[in-house]
């Protein structure tokens, strides 16, 4: 979502990835990262197999939808290369990251009229997107429920900022939350991201039938099967164009994002980054300085988001803990 006159986008710096050492073609295969567990994997084959692999050395850097070379020979395979990655989803608090996928076409940001709204994650979770360059629509389940008024008022404010928003009742009306994702499903890798208990299981049943077989065939492959709700998991999507695939990610209740720059977080927030240089000073923080227009127009951003930007802000320009 470009605003014009914003500045260039700032990219985030993940972990790298290896580059292609010129390995011999015929000793190796190509593959896409399906799963991963700790230095476990799944890699399925260009052909469609899906073969467990490993890294080599101590290092596990492959994250699911990374494109790999493996070693040809006897299963597990090793992990020979990690090509480049288009882009990167992570979060990282003062102790640890979470990569959550790479090489990701779209974000499906999923939130629900119950248990409610939550802003805040939202909200990061957008930041740490733009940060990423990854374009993101924002779905509202569970729409059937008493709540729903409620809530479609609340995701008015995204609407506002120029973020689609989705309406859905996966449990009693699936076939129209079918209907409504096709079109951006349809030769994209797409993610599903949000809190737990906002439905990304149903939803990924509802598109993909095949999940929840093949989360009990991969985990007896693993012998990981008690990790199998704490980790991305890629899916090809029956019905779809060739390349169309899901990720089904863990919920989580905290997104940090202490791996960005100040100026990714300026340009995460679309109303911030639509009155780039508006400031007195051209340095502005937008917390307490005079002239800022943050604080002298009501207009500007809500006061909720102006006070959800400052405590990122200070989380990731605070020293680091001893």
């Amino acid at each position: 979502m470009g605003v014009p006159g914003s500045p260039a986008k700032p990219r985030s710096q993940p972990l790298r990835p290896a580059r292609p050492q010129g390995k011999d073609p015929a000793a190796t295969l190509g593959a896409r990262i399906v799963a991963a567990y700790g230095r476990q994997y799944l890699a399925q084959l260009d052909d469609g197999t899906v073969l467990p692999c490993l890294p080599r050395g101590k290092r596990a850097e492959a994250v699911c939808g990374d494109r790999v070379l493996l070693a040809a020979g006897t299963p597990p395979l090793a992990i020979a290369d990690l090509l480049p990655r288009r882009n990167v989803l992570w979060r990282q608090d003062q102790w640890r990251s979470k990569v959550f996928a790479a090489n990701i076409d779209r974000v499906l940001l999923v939130t629900a009229t119950y248990p409610g709204i939550q802003h805040g994650l939202i909200g990061r979770a957008l930041v740490a997107a733009d940060a990423a360059d990854i374009p993101v629509t924002l779905l509202l389940n569970k729409c059937d429920l008493p709540q729903a008024d409620a809530a479609r008022a609340d995701m008015a404010l995204y609407r506002d900022l120029g973020y689609d928003v989705i309406e859905l009742s996966v449990h009693t009306a699936p076939q129209a939350a079918r209907q409504a994702l096709t079109p951006l499903l349809s030769g994209q890798t797409c993610l599903l991201l949000g809190a737990s208990g906002v439905g990304k299981s149903s939803l990924t049943n509802l598109l993909a039938p095949q999940a929840q077989a093949a989360t009990r065939e991969l985990s007896t492959a693993l012998s990981a099967g008690k990790h199998t709700t704490t980790a991305t998991r890629l899916y090809d999507l029956p019905g779809l164009p060739p390349g169309s695939a899901l990720m089904d990610s863990p919920g989580f209740q905290t997104f940090g994002l202490h791996h960005l720059t100040v100026s990714q977080l300026q340009h995460g927030f679309v109303e911030i980054r639509a009155r780039n240089g508006q400031c007195r000073f051209q340095n502005c923080t937008h917390r307490n300085e005079p002239g800022c227009v943050f604080t002298t127009d009501p207009h500007a951003i809500t006061p909720a988001r102006l006070a959800l930007y400052r405590q990122i802000y200070a989380e990731i320009t605070s020293p680091p803990p001893r």
